[in-house]
């Protein structure tokens, strides 16, 4: 009998994807030297997020400096975990999503050093943990070999959108826990192997920082996936997570298009309705053309900027405040500034 992991797909789960594929549809890919910064301060959330998840307390600038190969002062065994987290991470492009093999391969390095046999599918028994408690009993040992074989199968032939079904696998991965240890971290990797490669995009979207940051709710969605034997509150749990990410790399890519003149002017303005004559006070500039060319007409054709006479645009008291749109774009402009 073919084996179909159980799964529901609710309407707020269709709404969740549709909405996902519409902003990953708007995202570009970033030139090559920006890429390969990307790569790396997400890489860096990314494999601190899966590990703080575990326990390991490292911060982003410790691991920062194991990748660049400098001392750190820190328990070994946190180092070495992040050690083999950046090895794995650094051959995410070698790894078939499809692959029991490679998944073995994995984590055999995520793992070496950590614990006796890595790369090994556990002989004994194991619970899931959701912080203190135990919220599942994993399948009997002698089972698991078919039921991570029939996982890849189902895997390999699932017409499952990429997105739903690496959720199924990562929920299906932790059900069945194959592993003596380091199976959380795993599960997640494999859900980000998945999503690459369908939108090489999320190669450097570090959805497991996002999950870090919502650690018990994680933990809760398996715990209520294992209670109905459906895996669809996971599957929306991640999928909330994904689009709260990818929204965040649409606003970074939406600010990077932002001018600098733009920029200046955003920042620049309060709550209240300003003149020209304020803005142009503020930003120290005397030439108005320039700055009706450069800063004032741009910023309203963005959205950012409401006219308080705005069916008399040339009234002799015209004032502007910013739009609900330009108060996120200025937020935004002010977390990214150093």
């Amino acid at each position: 009998m073919t084996y179909r992991p159980p799964c529901t797909v609710t309407p707020a789960i269709e709404r969740m994807l549709g909405n996902i594929c519409e902003m990953v549809g708007r995202l570009s890919l970033p030139a090559q030297e920006d890429d390969l910064r990307l790569r790396r301060i997400n890489r860096i959330r990314t494999i601190r997020g899966s590990l703080a998840i575990e326990g390991n307390t490292l911060s982003e600038e410790q691991i920062t400096a194991i990748m660049d190969g400098r001392r750190v002062v820190a328990p070994p065994r946190e180092i070495q975990e992040a050690r083999n987290a950046i090895e794995v991470y650094d051959r995410l492009e070698d790894w078939d999503p499809n692959s029991e093999t490679d998944l073995l391969s994995a984590h055999e390095i995520m793992m070496r050093g950590l614990m006796d046999s890595p790369g090994r599918y556990r002989s004994g028994g194991v619970g899931v943990m959701g912080g203190n408690e135990v919220i599942h009993v994993a399948p009997p040992a002698g089972r698991v070999p078919i039921l991570m074989g029939d996982l890849f199968k189902w895997l390999q032939r699932s017409e499952r959108h990429p997105l739903v079904a690496s959720s199924i696998f990562h929920y299906e991965f932790e059900f069945i826990h194959p592993f003596a240890d380091g199976n959380g971290r795993m599960g997640r990797l494999w859900q980000t192997l998945i999503l690459t490669r369908w939108k090489p995009i999320f190669a450097i979207t570090p959805v497991e920082s996002m999950v870090h940051a919502r650690q018990q709710e994680y933990y809760e969605a398996i715990g209520e996936s294992t209670k109905i034997s459906d895996s669809a509150p996971f599957v929306a749990f991640m999928l909330e997570a994904i689009s709260e990410v990818i929204g965040n790399i649409g606003s970074d890519q939406a600010a990077d298009q932002v001018t600098d003149q733009v920029k200046a002017l955003l920042l620049l303005m309060g709550g209240e309705f300003m003149s020209a004559a304020e803005m142009m006070t503020g930003l120290g500039l005397s030439h108005r053309p320039t700055f009706r060319k450069n800063y004032l007409q741009p910023a309203a054709e963005a959205g950012f900027l409401e006219m308080k006479y705005p069916e008399k645009p040339k009234h002799p008291g015209q004032r502007y405040r910013l739009t609900a749109k330009g108060k996120r774009m200025k937020a935004l402009l002010g977390e990214q500034a150093p």
